[in-house]
């Protein structure tokens, strides 16, 4: 499944970091009313401590999938977001979906690319 974001800040990658995939299905009558929360959401959700990055995709196969990928510093700040009331909206908004959301916490992530791929990046 591909999706299309717009990519922000650049940031060092730290063996602490924490990413999160959150993927949903919406009702396609539901579609705009979820996508405008979700765009509303994620500037807040990237002042919150902590957050490096937070990212509102689109799937380019399916316009009713969404998916907010965020990169947190630590475990405790990704706590408090969990905890918060922004993330109690969000969890609100998930009443839209077509089919339950599936989220996904990934804290130990290597460093895996093949030496083709470094090639064709440093020469573009």
């Amino acid at each position: 499944m591909e999706f299309s974001c717009s990519y922000g800040k650049q940031i060092a990658l730290s063996p602490a970091m924490i990413f999160t995939t959150i993927r949903m299905k919406v009702f396609p009558d539901k579609r705009k009313e979820l996508f405008q929360t979700l765009t509303s959401l994620v500037k807040s959700i990237r002042a919150q401590k902590g957050c490096s990055r937070c990212e509102f995709c689109v799937s380019a196969e399916d316009q009713n999938e969404f998916c907010l990928l965020g990169e947190w510093e630590n475990r405790e700040d990704l706590d408090t977001h969990l905890g918060s009331e922004l993330f109690k909206v969000l969890l609100g908004a998930m009443s839209l979906l077509k089919n339950p959301h599936e989220m996904n916490l990934y804290t130990d992530v290597s460093k895996t690319e093949s030496p083709e791929l470094s090639e064709t990046l440093a020469t573009s």
